[in-house]
């Protein structure tokens, strides 16, 4: 796994996690979805948790108890996995095929390749171009 820099993530528990009430942690989990799902904001390559949390009204501080607790991921860890899934659907298409890599990375939002590789590594144990290969081979 070194070929990538990946290292194991540890748990940890922050305190301002409990700081946040529940039903303000609710709706916080609502308009994240709604401002990086629905509106796309995820395939912006310079969206950071500091700009999520302006369009939120609230601080980073929030942002990072709401996505840790209720997603179980880090806001980077979050924000990718929306960019490896249209990533997949991507790779698969036929009709796509001929997009480089770098291409897809930008694309789907990763500033550049060598972290949509490492991400899309981590995520499904294999490289963007293995998985294309399969995909492609598997519907042939």
């Amino acid at each position: 796994m070194a070929k990538y820099n990946i290292t194991p993530t540890r748990e940890k528990e922050a305190r301002y996690r409990t700081l946040v009430n529940s039903a303000y942690m609710d709706e916080l989990q609502q308009k994240i979805l709604e401002i990086i799902v629905l509106k796309k904001k995820y395939l912006d390559k310079n969206y950071s948790a500091r700009q999520l949390a302006i369009d939120l009204g609230t601080n980073t501080r929030y942002v990072s108890a709401v996505v840790n607790s209720r997603f179980h991921q880090n806001f980077t860890s979050f924000v990718n996995t929306y960019r490896i899934n249209d990533a997949k659907t991507i790779l698969s298409d036929r009709r796509q095929s001929k997009l480089t890599m770098e291409e897809v990375a930008d694309l789907v939002g990763f500033a550049n390749r060598q972290s949509f590789y490492g991400s899309f590594y981590r995520m499904l144990g294999m490289t963007p171009r293995e998985y294309k290969m399969r995909k492609l081979r598997i519907e042939k």
